[in-house]
């Protein structure tokens, strides 16, 4: 078996304020906890739940949208971004949220939806009733159609939730939506359209969150003449996704709306943003990230990997190299309420867990930003949900051939024998719950020494406090076939992993951690990470 030999590290990188290797709990607020026993997760429900946060070991939260919504695609359709949707509560309890969140030294962020509104906002009802080229239509993106009689759409751009991105109104004018119909893009070459995204900026700043995620970064800024995509075109998202091709994301001009969100945030002491940016090649990404724009970016390689050493690995050197040309830190994570949780990608059962555990502690030994999303440190699987359960609007926009992202997004299970689990004090939760999840409530794990939290908790703890975390590099070191070692910084850290059928000798150091036993012989087993130090 190949040994394991040092590679010649690289520079440190430069000091990083707050959130420079803090770990953030992504709450996908639906679906979190339930305080008023409707079966729909709400702000005094998370509130109730800190505790749990804390003795978690997080340092920050990010919350999915809560605003004033009709909830066509459950709260990422905003009828007014500056006030809480009752389905949620209110003001009041966002203000208690924030304020118990900061006694327990845990940060809160929110989620910004920029690129649209709902088509119940106020400012798009009005653009209905203003007619064709009216100040109020230009705060939108309406065209007339093409054809003698405009009945065809003024182009050809598909809608990421299927079908075309445009719907056609009563005066015959048709106006754009990326996603569902229910989501007019906005137009951010009106003045109108930034100012008010500062005005939210502001409103929420000056209620003490810590920051944002910016649903969408790469998108907003539409090219001149909406162009075509080319014949031939495949829809689709992610970072192997050339957006050279698609028109309708990664346009130059989205730069300077981030920056203008950047001059907001620093007028305002230690706050920060974090961009959903789904783009093709680490320059394109570096360009988010630079220092007069957004100060972190989700880089999904991680997510839009196979449980593969080697594939594992360029992702990490990509996500590296891609920030280090900007002076920015890299952002983890495995999960998130849009794609299909990792222990299900990485082959479900048993076999996905173990590869679970291993990827945590992957993802964990990392330099730089790490987001985690609920459930994960729990194991939850994606779940094979009944058609009539599905609420996810692209199970119908696909004509009901695609089923969704309601699978990633069932709620979380406490405590009990059964549904509802003690996520509510009602009798049903928003999406049903599996009658199996016994095993995987909080409950169940928090006391089992070998469960999947308690490692997560012991890997967190670890990562705050332990000396081998300092370091902002990865060396990495010559491996068997099919696995990996890296260490963080000069002298920090060791990670091992083997992706091998076989089990492999450890990199020298001694072991502090493992998402698995070890070999009788002290190999690292396959489906295995190991911490050394």
């Amino acid at each position: 078996m190949a040994g394991w030999t040092p590679v010649r590290p690289s520079p440190e990188a430069a000091a990083t304020p707050w959130w420079n290797n803090t770990v953030f709990y992504q709450v996908y607020v639906r679906s979190f906890a339930d305080a008023n026993g409707d079966g729909v997760g709400d702000l005094d429900g998370i509130r109730a739940r800190l505790g749990y946060l804390e003795l978690l070991g997080v340092d920050a939260l990010w919350l999915t949208p809560f605003f004033r919504s009709p909830m066509a695609d459950h709260g990422y359709d905003v009828a007014d971004p500056r006030d809480v949707d009752p389905l949620f509560g209110d003001l009041a309890a966002f203000d208690r949220l924030v304020a118990d969140a900061h006694a327990r030294g845990i940060k809160v962020t929110v989620d910004l939806v920029p690129n649209h509104s709902s088509d119940q906002h106020e400012w798009f009802q009005a653009a209905l009733r203003a007619g064709p080229g009216s100040p109020e239509r230009e705060r939108y993106v309406f065209r007339e159609g093409r054809g003698a009689d405009g009945s065809q759409p003024p182009n050809n751009w598909p809608s990421i939730f299927g079908g075309p991105a445009w719907t056609r109104v009563a005066d015959g004018q048709w106006y754009l939506h990326l996603f569902a119909p229910e989501q007019p893009d906005l137009n951010w070459a009106n003045p109108e359209v930034v100012e008010d995204l500062d005005t939210t900026l502001r409103f929420w700043l000056d209620r003490d969150v810590d920051g944002f995620r910016i649903d969408v970064a790469h998108g907003m800024a539409k090219p001149a003449g909406l162009p075509d995509v080319a014949e031939g075109f495949v829809d689709g998202s992610g970072v192997l996704h050339d957006n050279a091709n698609d028109p309708r994301f990664d346009n130059d001009e989205v730069h300077e709306i981030h920056r203008r969100i950047r001059k907001v945030l620093d007028e305002y002491q230690d706050r920060m943003a974090v961009g959903e940016i789904w783009v093709k090649g680490d320059e394109r990404f570096a360009a988010y990230v630079r220092p007069d724009e957004l100060h972190l970016g989700f880089n999904f390689r991680l997510v839009e990997t196979d449980f593969d050493a080697a594939s594992v690995r360029s992702a990490i050197e990509h996500s590296v190299a891609a920030v280090r040309t900007v002076g920015a830190l890299p952002t983890w994570t495995l999960s998130n309420h849009d794609v299909v949780r990792h222990t299900t990608r990485y082959g479900g059962g048993e076999l996905g867990r173990a590869r679970a555990r291993a990827m945590a502690l992957v993802e964990l030994a990392l330099p730089g930003v790490v987001y985690l999303y609920n459930g994960e440190e729990l194991g939850l699987p994606n779940v094979d949900l009944p058609d009539w359960a599905l609420q996810d609007p692209v199970w119908e926009r696909s004509g009901h051939t695609e089923r969704g992202r309601d699978g990633c997004r069932v709620p979380m299970p406490w405590e009990g024998s059964g549904p509802v689990f003690g996520f509510t004090s009602g009798e049903s939760t928003w999406l049903p719950m599996p009658q199996d999840w016994a095993p995987l409530t909080v409950e169940a794990q928090l006391e089992d020494p070998g469960s999947m939290l308690s490692l997560y908790r012991q890997a967190i703890e670890l990562r705050r406090t332990h000396p081998g975390f300092a370091g902002q590099d990865v060396e990495w070191y010559g491996a068997p076939e099919g696995c990996f070692a890296f260490r963080r910084g000069s002298g920090g850290l060791i990670c091992a992993l083997n992706t091998s059928p076989v089990a492999v000798p450890l990199p020298p150091g001694e072991v502090i951690l493992s998402s698995a036993e070890l070999t009788s012989d002290g190999q690292l087993p396959p489906n295995t990470a190991a911490w050394l130090g």
